[in-house]
């Protein structure tokens, strides 16, 4: 058919022909998956929502939001992990299943294949791989396919955080305040601040901002208070604090002084105690080296007429005369001296008499002549010598 430009037949064919056109699938279409500028890399907050953003077009289109009549559009989403590719819905002969939380922004059909998640976890950061097929209902030589892959990061805020204090907090000394967060993504910084009235910020080399840590030295009393870590990152804060009360130290130093006291007088009784001991020991000793050492008197010879032996084998005591003493000058003719005599026990002998029955009655012999009653005018005394058993210890 001809026809002349410009003409009405002409203005009729042009647009029956653009018709035929848009509804006819072309021969060699292609596909492009679209993403907004930027939002290549999302975050988002843990237990928010987002929305991967994508949509295709077919050759040479700018944007369309309504799909022809004779495409069949097959969609997946899937979640790469290290084990593979994990299925987060799917899109396939007009039917969509996902998983819990995932699902279409727009109703199918429609060339918006936008992905939007709820409720999300840590567990859902990694790459989203989106994959689309367009399909001709007349067969398949028309298959047309692309895929686009977005990055999702999930970002933790952090967990209510721990605060300790490590050291005895008394004048002088020194100790540590420690924070830690047990879970933030990212890691979380830390900040301490004193609480009002004396409020306080406190800033490197004593605050460890990366470990939660903050160092006080040389305390005073005025430095008690109430002590507030705060643990932050992009997304969130959380904070605790610590009650610091420094004391003296001086009841303390008491207590340790008794003990110390207590100790000591404890240690010096003992001793004096072992000294006293040791000192009876040696005593008694020395006591009986001297018993076991000593010698028993020796038995003077007695003249046989007097000696009296007892009926158990044992000599009586024998009374002697102790000496007389002349007055000065020269000794009358005919005067007798007196010889002192002893008198002891000794050992049965065998040559003395032995007499059975009654005790025998000890006879006394005037030395010289001298009868007992003369030696006692004279002032003789008599003497008395120990006993001695037949062993030779005295009794």
């Amino acid at each position: 058919m001809v026809s002349l430009p410009g003409s009405p037949a002409t203005s009729l064919l042009r647009f029956l022909f653009l018709g035929l056109t848009t509804l006819a699938p072309p021969s060699r279409a292609q596909l492009e998956l679209h993403v907004p500028p930027g939002l290549t890399k999302l975050q988002a907050v843990e237990g928010a929502e987002v929305v991967l953003p994508v949509w295709y077009t077919l050759q040479g289109e700018v944007s369309s939001t309504k799909p022809k009549p004779w495409e069949v559009l097959t969609l997946m989403w899937f979640l790469e992990k290290e084990k593979g590719l994990m299925e987060v819905l799917s899109h396939i002969s007009g039917v969509t299943s996902s998983k819990t939380g995932a699902s279409l922004v727009y109703s199918m059909p429609s060339r918006n294949v936008s992905l939007r998640l709820q409720g999300l976890q840590e567990k859902d950061s990694g790459p989203y791989l989106c994959s689309v097929n367009v399909q001709a209902s007349q067969g398949k030589e028309s298959r047309v396919h692309s895929s686009r892959t977005l990055e999702l990061n999930v970002l933790v805020p952090p967990a209510p955080p721990s605060c300790h204090l490590r050291g005895v907090p008394r004048v002088g000394t020194n100790v540590t305040l420690g924070c830690q967060s047990p879970r933030s993504k990212p890691a979380a910084q830390y900040q301490w601040v004193r609480s009002p009235p004396s409020s306080q910020v406190f800033f490197a080399p004593a605050l460890d901002a990366i470990h939660g840590s903050l160092s006080l030295k040389n305390l005073s009393i005025s430095m008690s208070g109430v002590y507030i870590c705060k643990a932050h990152n992009e997304v969130g804060s959380a904070q605790c604090n610590v009650t610091l009360e420094v004391s003296t130290g001086h009841g303390a130093t008491v207590v340790a002084g008794a003990v110390v006291g207590t100790l000591v007088g404890l240690g010096l009784l003992a001793v004096l105690v072992i000294l006293y001991h040791r000192r009876t020991k040696a005593l008694e000793e020395q006591a009986n080296d001297i018993k076991e050492d000593a010698i028993a008197p020796r038995t003077l010879p007695w003249p046989k007429g007097s000696d009296t032996i007892s009926k158990n084998g044992t000599l009586s005591s024998v009374t002697s005369a102790r000496a007389l003493r002349l007055p000065r000058g020269t000794p009358r003719p005919g005067a007798l001296t007196p010889t002192p005599s002893l008198s002891s026990q000794v050992p049965p002998s065998p040559g003395l008499p032995r007499t059975d029955g009654a005790h025998p009655q000890p006879i006394s012999h005037s030395p010289a002549g001298v009868s007992s009653s003369a030696l006692s005018r004279m002032g003789a005394v008599p003497v008395m010598v120990p006993a001695q058993s037949q062993a030779g210890s005295l009794v």
